[in-house]
């Protein structure tokens, strides 16, 4: 692989375990990974000049639906609360098939990636009209980001008194066999994969206790991460005591879904006890502020979460109820969101960015990401603070306060895939046009 030489970082936030910020460093890359970070390197390789520039670690995304990109902005369900929300989209979602995965997946990745993610995970909780996860990790490959795709299932319809329609839950048998064969077919478990298999049940409300615990003997077995939505909203925490008996948090733990293997999305509604057994049991959480805003479900506990000792990541949630991907967005979104619940000295922007970065490579078991030092994975991420954006700032480490929301190049493993804020790895205009003509198609047989 070609050498590469990042020239003089204006600053590099580099997120290493001193979370050190050096102004006019170098950074060399070799075989994707970073091999040295100092002044007046040399290369026979590429330069990338950063004079003047910020350079953090690619950014990191622990949460998202790629398949709802499709469906952004339905005005049946632009003012709906979660349940409400999911019963408008569900017969949509039920129409789509490989071809709907396999874009839809690469317009996320795609706005991702201009935010400057370089890591991200997907919940692909639907299969229907022959889809298959196949679909959108061969999407992820031909973008070029690190991908950590999730099996999902739904499992219980409405006629067994579940939230989903019937002609999207998949019998519990065949999920488990479609679960071994994604992870024996696409799972790598090698320090610097680019693609690592999780399993991912839907929700408590959309499978069976018994499905949750197999599924969970599953990982345990292959030796993979677990995936769920937990305590979104109060119809959520409502639906777990009328059902299960219990909190959320209670049912995660009977069933064997905590750990540092397991991360759970939202958990805005996590009680103190709940607080503190992810704490102990080092259970990661995916916070998605803006999804958390757009469906009205409220703000977690982030700051508790934190001080606790929770591992937390960052995550855009599906582009139906977000109804963006800009992980920047997101960052600013849930520094932001502290402050007002908690005060103006709630969350810094450096600790904001820290959990856009290292939290969310931690959270997915990814210590090889999220941080820019020698023998970690290449996933930078080189923001232009020249623009007017940041005209007038004092701190340019200060990237969620005042900065670009685009990023200037971003490369994975060492290759880039934004150069001069520019996607390289596909044709963006075209991918595009055909996201809009399958909306367009789905929008007319609605």
């Amino acid at each position: 692989m070609q050498e590469i030489l990042i020239k003089d970082a204006g600053l590099l936030l580099t997120m290493d375990g001193d979370r050190r910020e050096l102004a006019g460093s170098d950074i060399l890359i070799l075989d994707g990974k970073i091999t040295e970070i100092g002044k007046d390197l040399i290369t026979k390789g590429k330069v990338i000049p950063a004079r003047g520039c910020l350079v953090t670690p690619g950014l990191v995304n622990t949460h998202h639906h790629m398949f709802q990109s499709l469906t952004r902005a339905v005005p049946a369900a632009q003012d709906a609360l979660l349940f409400d929300w999911l019963k408008v989209l569900y017969p949509i979602w039920a129409r789509l098939g490989p071809e709907e995965i396999h874009v839809s997946t690469q317009v996320a990745l795609a706005e991702l990636a201009l935010s400057g993610c370089s890591l991200s995970s997907d919940h692909l909780y639907i299969m229907p009209n022959g889809a298959r996860l196949d679909d959108s990790i061969a999407a992820a490959s031909e973008v070029g980001l690190r991908f950590h795709p999730t099996r999902g299932s739904m499992s219980i319809g409405e006629s067994k008194g579940g939230l989903p329609p019937d002609s999207l839950i998949e019998a519990e048998r065949d999920i488990l066999e479609d679960c071994i064969r994604v992870v024996d077919a696409f799972h790598d478990s090698a320090e610097g994969a680019m693609c690592r298999v999780g399993l991912a049940p839907c929700s408590p409300f959309s499978v069976s206790r018994e499905l949750m615990r197999d599924t969970a003997l599953l990982a345990a077995d292959k030796q993979v991460m677990l995936h769920t939505h937990l305590a979104e909203n109060d119809q959520d925490i409502a639906y777990s005591e009328a059902h299960f008996g219990c909190r959320p948090g209670q049912y995660a733990e009977e069933l064997g879904w905590t750990g540092p293997h397991v991360w759970h999305a939202h958990c805005v509604k996590l009680d103190a006890g709940e607080v503190d057994l992810f704490a102990r049991s080092k259970t990661g959480v995916a916070h998605c502020p803006c999804s958390n805003c757009r469906l009205g479900s409220g703000v977690a506990p982030i700051r508790a979460m934190r001080d606790a000792g929770v591992p937390v990541g960052l995550g855009v949630d599906g582009s139906a109820s977000n109804d963006t991907g800009n992980l920047v967005a997101e960052a600013r979104q849930a520094m932001l969101l502290q402050r007002v619940t908690r005060g103006a000295d709630a969350m810094s922007a450096r600790e904001t960015l820290e959990i856009a970065t290292r939290g969310g490579a931690d959270v997915l078991g990814r210590p090889d990401c999220g941080r820019i030092e020698p023998g970690k994975c290449a996933d930078i991420a080189i923001w232009d603070i020249s623009g007017v954006d940041t005209a007038g700032s004092w701190d340019p480490a200060a990237l969620l306060l005042a900065g670009p929301m685009r990023v200037r190049d971003l490369l994975v493993q060492g290759r880039e895939v934004v150069r001069h804020s520019q996607l390289v790895t596909l044709d963006l205009p075209h991918l595009v046009e055909r996201q809009n003509r399958l909306t367009r198609q789905l929008m007319e047989s609605a």
